[in-house]
């Protein structure tokens, strides 16, 4: 995960700031030397480094902070704010047009994950209310048309084609389209490059000029550190990009270009992909990025994440269900199968305020879904429905059925029954809160175990 280098190193200057009870000009400069460091292996920009730390070291040595009878945590609210206003302070949103349909211009070089995440945008706006509408304007890069009609299928998006004819065309008639047609946004895939060319900016000004976009968004790919910002920059230079799409940020990348973007270019980060999937994908947020990166967690995100996979009804029936003392082995599978596709376990460890620092070196061990999926496939509609009926016949016909072992499924079975405990303690009738403990009683369930490797629960 990008960031993690950084987190850890940042986290442990400031260990050593809190051992101190009091501290002096001089701690604060030997921090923030540390601080410099840290930023510079993360591939962030001398320049903003410099500015950055010029800015924090002003702030934290005033009287206000040294005087403070908790000078640590002074410092480190320090850096989280100016983590914030280097990356934003405020959430940009999408420049939606007063008369649709709104066009969205999507331009980068090959590679970025453009195509991709045009349909990744596309799908979250539609989340939203909108109709968009995806244009294939990439006819040079072999099956881009084709990848794009792909991705539009799975976000249930419509793509407008025309083959490899010219772009322009393509462009002005999916233009004429959209306004046929009732879609208020128009998200239009461009050509990209394996470098930056003449040919390719010449394009992309045409496109600009006959389409007229309300947002030229420029994804970039997280993994090339600060090329990404010098793209950015030239992008910015010759066609006049408004906002950027951080791409692969999930990846073992340093994250330094989210960092530098936009005191370099001027032009905010809007979204971020943070996986493989369509739905790994995200508004940026610089104060939660900011968190993240001090080890602070991203508890809203966590919870944004959980509202797209479970509907108000699906949760109602749920807390039904636990109440009664009704939730069986499916109602199990299907919770599991939720929590997975909020993205991975680490991840989602990674939000919680506290943990994500305890578990940094945790093996997760993410197969043993499957596993425990296998177990439970295996057992009949009856077993499923009261697994107190499993006797040990049962448990090796299901061990067999799931290539697993008996202790495997004795492991389940035991666990199953101290969660519904759990249950019973924390669903209250009508709590929100009380619900919200009995689903972490659920993503609890000890999958190192599962594999016989040992260690404790995941403690959510």
């Amino acid at each position: 995960m990008a960031f993690e280098g950084l987190s850890e190193k940042l986290n442990n200057v400031f260990k050593k700031l809190k051992s101190r009870g009091k501290l002096t000009e001089s701690d604060v400069k030997d921090a923030m030397r540390e601080v410099k460091l840290a930023l510079l292996e993360a591939d962030v920009s001398y320049k903003v480094v410099k500015d950055f730390v010029k800015k924090v070291s002003e702030r934290a040595v005033g009287e206000d902070v040294l005087a403070s009878l908790t000078p640590a945590q002074q410092v480190i609210k320090i850096v989280n704010e100016e983590l914030c206003s280097l990356m934003g302070n405020s959430n940009s949103r999408i420049n939606l047009a007063s008369k649709p349909p709104t066009v969205i211009m999507m331009c980068g070089l090959q590679g970025s994950g453009k195509t991709t995440h045009a349909a990744k945008l596309a799908k979250l706006l539609k989340k939203e209310g909108h109709r968009p509408l995806l244009a294939a304007c990439d006819i040079y890069r072999p099956a881009a048309i084709n990848q794009l009609q792909v991705v539009g299928q799975k976000a249930d998006v419509k793509v407008f084609e025309m083959g490899q004819i010219s772009p322009l065309t393509i462009a002005k008639e999916a233009l004429r389209y959209a306004k046929d047609y009732g879609h208020d946004i128009l998200i239009i895939d461009t050509a990209g490059r394996l470098h930056i060319d003449e040919a390719l900016m010449q394009e992309l000004k045409d496109i600009k000029e006959l389409t007229n976009p309300d947002e030229i968004m420029l994804v970039v790919d997280a993994m090339t550190g600060q090329d990404a910002v010098n793209v950015a920059k030239t992008f910015d230079e010759a066609v006049g990009i408004t906002s950027i799409l951080m791409s692969k940020l999930d990846s073992d990348t340093r994250g330094g270009a989210a960092l530098s973007v936009l005191s370099v270019t001027g032009k905010p980060i809007k979204f971020v992909g943070m996986g493989e999937k369509l739905d790994d994908f995200e508004q940026f947020h610089p104060e939660r990025m900011a968190s993240r990166i001090l080890g602070m967690g991203d508890v809203l995100t966590l919870i944004e994440k959980a509202e797209n996979v479970m509907t108000q009804k699906d949760a109602e029936k749920l807390s039904k269900k636990f109440r009664e003392n009704t939730f069986d082995m499916d109602d199990l599978l299907d919770q599991m199968k939720q929590i997975r596709r909020m993205g991975s376990m680490k991840s989602i460890i990674g939000m919680l305020p506290g943990v994500g620092d305890k578990l940094k070196d945790a093996d997760i061990d993410e197969s043993q879904f499957g596993k425990i999926e296998a177990i439970i496939t295996s057992m009949t509609k009856a077993e499923r429905a009261k697994p107190s009926i499993i006797n040990p016949s049962r448990k090796k016909r299901i061990a067999a059925g799931s290539g697993t072992k008996v202790e495997d499924v004795n492991r389940l079975l035991k666990q199953f029954d101290q969660m519904q405990k759990l249950m019973k303690q924390f669903t209250g009738k009508g709590s929100k809160m009380n619900m919200r403990k009995a689903r972490k009683a659920i993503a609890g369930m000890n999958f190192d175990k599962m594999s016989g490797k040992g260690g404790g629960n995941i403690p959510f």
